[in-house]
Formats: C-alpha cells, sequence, structure tokens
C-alpha cells in the first residue's frame, strides 16, 4: 500500500506492485554420482506506473518504508521519461478488482520440504535401474523445482497473495552399439513438467520407468533406418505438444504478430489479426485450439495474472478457423473492433506474466491445448486405421522459422505401419511441414480418455529474456501425408 500511495503521490494514474519470494532447487546426476546440486532463492519486489499512457518500472531486494516510496517514485520518473518516445498511448482493458484473493496450487508435498538425501537416492536408484539393461551405457536424471510465493496489488483496488508450485522430474538414457558404431537416446518424455509438488515425482516412478527408457535406447540401436517421402503420421501426444507450442502458440501471441518481438523471438504467419480472424483457416473443422491458465495440474494455471487478472479460457481456434490471440490488459484494447465484433466485451485473456519481482511483467503464453475430439478414438484406434505411417512417440529436436510457418519436427520413438499394425522401430525420422499444411492434413483425433498435458519448463522471450512454463494438452492425431526425411548420421 505504500508503493501505490508514494506513486500516485508521484503522478501516477496506475500503478501496480508485485512482492514474491521464488525458491528454486534443482538436482542432477550421472551414472552413480551427483552431477550438480543448486538451491536458490530470491525476495524482493517491482513497482509499475502508468503516466500519461507511458509505462515505468522500478525494483528492489530492499524492503523498508524509504526503498519501497524510491523505488515508486523511481517507476514514475521512467514513465514520465519514456512518455518523449511515446507512439501509442497504453489503455488498459477494464478488469474486476479482486479484494483479499488467494489461490495456492495443488501440491499435496511443499518440494522443499523433502530433504535432499532421499531425493539423490530416489534419483540414483533409478540410475541404477536403468545400467542393469544390457546395452544402456550413460544415464542423466534430474529434478526441478519452483516455489513462488507472491503478493500483488493495484491502484484499482485488486489485492492477491498466491503460491505456485512446479515440478519436473527427468531421465536421459543412452546405449551404445557393441562396436560404438552407433548411440542412441531415449528421454523420459512421457513424464511432463507439471505445477505439482514433490507427489509428481512420487507418481512418476522413476525406478520402475528407468528400464523400459532403458530398453527402448538399446531397440533403437537395431531400428531400421527410415526412408525418405510421403507418410502418414500417427502423433503421441508427448510428441504433439512441442509441435503445437511452436506451430500454434507462438504464432497467436498478439505482441508477436504485431511485431513486437521481430528483433529476438521473431514475428508471426497469423497476422494482420484484421485478415486472420474468422476468416483463416489453420486446421479442420474438428479443431479447437483452447487458452486457459485454468487446468489443474497445468506449468501456467494461476489465480490471477501479473495483471492482476482472473484468467479465462477463450479458444484461440474455433471450427479450425482463427478466432481470437493471447492477450494482456494492455493488449486487448488492440482488437477492440473485433469483440464488439462478436457482441463480446472487451477483456484481457489473464496472459500477463513475469519470471520474478524484479522483471516487468508482459505477454507470456497461457496453456494452449488441442481439445479431443466428440469420438472417444484411441492411440491404437489411429494406428489400426492407418495403412502406411509412422507413429511417433515423444518430443525430440525441431527447427522452425521465425513465422512459425515452415518447420521440421524429431522425436523419441518411430514406429513403422503397415496395413494398420506397428511392424518394427525406425530411426532418423523427421518431418518437414508448413504449419496451415501440416494441421489441414490432420484428418483423426483422440477422444478424451486419450487427452494428455504436455510440459515446456523455460519457454524464453523478451528482452531482456524471460522464461515461463507452460501446458500443452491435446489427444493423439493422425495427419495424411507428411515429408518424412531421414537425419541419420551416416550414408
Amino acid at each position: 500500500m505504500l508503493a501505490l500511495d508514494a506513486a500516485r503521490s508521484a503522478g501516477a494514474q496506475y500503478a501496480d506492485v508485485r512482492i514474491s519470494r521464488n525458491r528454486v532447487q534443482s538436482i542432477s546426476t550421472r551414472e552413480r554420482r551427483v552431477q550438480g546440486l543448486s538451491d536458490n532463492e530470491t525476495f524482493g519486489f517491482g513497482v509499475r506506473t502508468l503516466v500519461g499512457g507511458a509505462w515505468g518500472f522500478a525494483a528492489s531486494s530492499e524492503l523498508t518504508r524509504d526503498e519501497v516510496a524510491r523505488i515508486a517514485r523511481q517507476a514514475v520518473a521512467q514513465a514520465q521519461a519514456n512518455r518523449a518516445a511515446l507512439v501509442r498511448p497504453v489503455v488498459l482493458a477494464a478488469a474486476p478488482a479482486t479484494k483479499d484473493g488467494v489461490w495456492r496450487g495443488p501440491a499435496k508435498i511443499d518440494p522443499f520440504d523433502v530433504p535432499i538425501e532421499e531425493k539423490v537416492a530416489l534419483l540414483l536408484s533409478a540410475n541404477e535401474a536403468a545400467l542393469k539393461v544390457a546395452g544402456s551405457r550413460f544415464v542423466n536424471s534430474a529434478m526441478f523445482f519452483l516455489r513462488e510465493e507472491k503478493t500483488y496489488a493495484n491502484t484499482e483496488g485488486t489485492y492477491t497473495t498466491q503460491t505456485i508450485f512446479r515440478a519436473s522430474p527427468s531421465m536421459t538414457v543412452t546405449a551404445v552399439s557393441p562396436d560404438f558404431s552407433d548411440f542412441q537416446s531415449r528421454q523420459s518424455t512421457d513424464i511432463a513438467p507439471m505445477g505439482r509438488g514433490y507427489e509428481h515425482v512420487l507418481d512418476a516412478k522413476l525406478v520402475e520407468a528407468a528400464p523400459r527408457w532403458a530398453e527402448e535406447a538399446v531397440q533403437k540401436l537395431k531400428a531400421k533406418p527410415v526412408d525418405v517421402g510421403r507418410y502418414d503420421l500417427v502423433l503421441h501426444p508427448t510428441h504433439l505438444g512441442l509441435t503445437i507450442h511452436e506451430s500454434i502458440a507462438h504464432p497467436t501471441e498478439l505482441d508477436r504478430v504485431y511485431g513486437f518481438e521481430a528483433n529476438y523471438a521473431g514475428t508471426s504467419f497469423v497476422a494482420p489479426p484484421e485478415q486472420m480472424l474468422g476468416k483463416f483457416r489453420y486446421g479442420p473443422e474438428f479443431m479447437n485450439i483452447q487458452g486457459d491458465r485454468m487446468q489443474e495440474g497445468s506449468l501456467a494455471a494461476c489465480g490471477w495474472d501479473d495483471d492482476g487478472v482472473a484468467p479465462e479460457t477463450f479458444m484461440i481456434i474455433e471450427k479450425g478457423i482463427v478466432n481470437d490471440y493471447q492477450t494482456t490488459r494492455e493488449q486487448a484494447n488492440w482488437l477492440d473492433w473485433w469483440y464488439k465484433q462478436q457482441g463480446k466485451p472487451t477483456r484481457s485473456h489473464g496472459c500477463s506474466y513475469a519470471q520474478s519481482w524484479s522483471d516487468v511483467q508482459f505477454q507470456r503464453m497461457p496453456n494452449v491445448s488441442l481439445l479431443p475430439g466428440e469420438q472417444n478414438h484411441t492411440w491404437e484406434d489411429l494406428i489400426a486405421a492407418t495403412d502406411r505411417g509412422i507413429a511417433i512417440v515423444g518430443d525430440g529436436s525441431f527447427s522452425i522459422d521465425q513465422q512459425r510457418y515452415n518447420a521440421q519436427f524429431g522425436g523419441q520413438l518411430f514406429y513403422e505401419i503397415r496395413g494398420g499394425k506397428v511392424t518394427g522401430m525406425l530411426k532418423d525420422v523427421a518431418y518437414q511441414m508448413r504449419t496451415p499444411d501440416f494441421w489441414n492434413a490432420m484428418d483423426m483425433i483422440g477422444g478424451k480418455d486419450s487427452y494428455w498435458l504436455w510440459g515446456a519448463f523455460g519457454d524464453a522471450k523478451g528482452q531482456p529474456s524471460q522464461s515461463n512454463a507452460v501446458s500443452h494438452g491435446c489427444p493423439p492425431t493422425r495427419h495424411r501425408q507428411i515429408n518424412v526425411i531421414n537425419t541419420g548420421r551416416t550414408a
């Protein structure tokens, strides 16, 4: 309250303040030894002000009455200085005030209450289980945890407190051929990072799953190199999440669409909105892409974003057509014409985020998910319906252009499909795509029972760069006649 009063007294028409304590812990191991351990905590506050349509921001880790007032006045001075370069005044979309709001992520076990020794013992046990599989030579495993305790207030009357948890267990097993001519790795991409506590690590059952990952790495050594050509692709949710992230979630960020990220993160082929909204066909009619920060256990879940807005669920793509973009309070007014045309209120979708108290908030990705189809098709159903294709499990390396239009994606496991059955394992597979062609080639989709949440833990954007974490839910899908190349290291 002192920060807000000082900002108003200095001339701010609007101000908000975030006070947060972030604790991050990571543990990494390799085979039978600990490779790294870090446990860091940062605590401080940031004040953002709006003066004459220009933003100002200042932050400090010193929480004294004098410093809080000084930082608030500094944020106002910054905004006043920024007015000289103002091109378009900032106008915030209306947002109802939340008084004394409290939200806590669904963590049953606070990961920071679990002793380091217990975590290390679990990782080393999982490594040992993987190394028992003949042919597995190297094993890396890790755990990452975050707990963010954040208080937010603004001059419009919003006051909220939140506790956010994130947990990410992971493992990579590498197998080497007896003559050392080849090596293949299997990453634990079927265990996604989540907005949960230490129970997520326990539920992952790393020790039990490690032998399977090791065996799959060994199997990849004997897999047949793929023949280049066009195939029907059956994509597992553990793979498809990354493709959604890169080819749908990023190009529908509104600041990217309008060119504000061109210097670093790129632009978007889904521009300009005047030519895309309600008109551009991204995919087939059964394709529906939802934005939200509300799915339980998802990485982007929160009670309020860093504009103090309670997030809403919204349709980015509806029945295959571009319907909306990701917005903050500042950005929502850029699409005011569209919302009025649709008979909807102009409001933020709750996509404001800053990675810590020392960073200014800006538009960041929510959860962006492909909704399941009406028919409850399973992964096995899609394979059974495919005559000649490749099934892909897990995400791998990728490359995509700055407009998110041309791309190439690898994976973890690849299986040849013939006559509706898996006939063997393939390797060296990557597929090439143009985003709208790829999604319009989707002709089958799984149902609600096959829906799964994939996660991205460190998605960078902005200058200075900030990272956020998001989940992308989806069922399995089938895409017809996609170009596949061979990425083999030898001719």
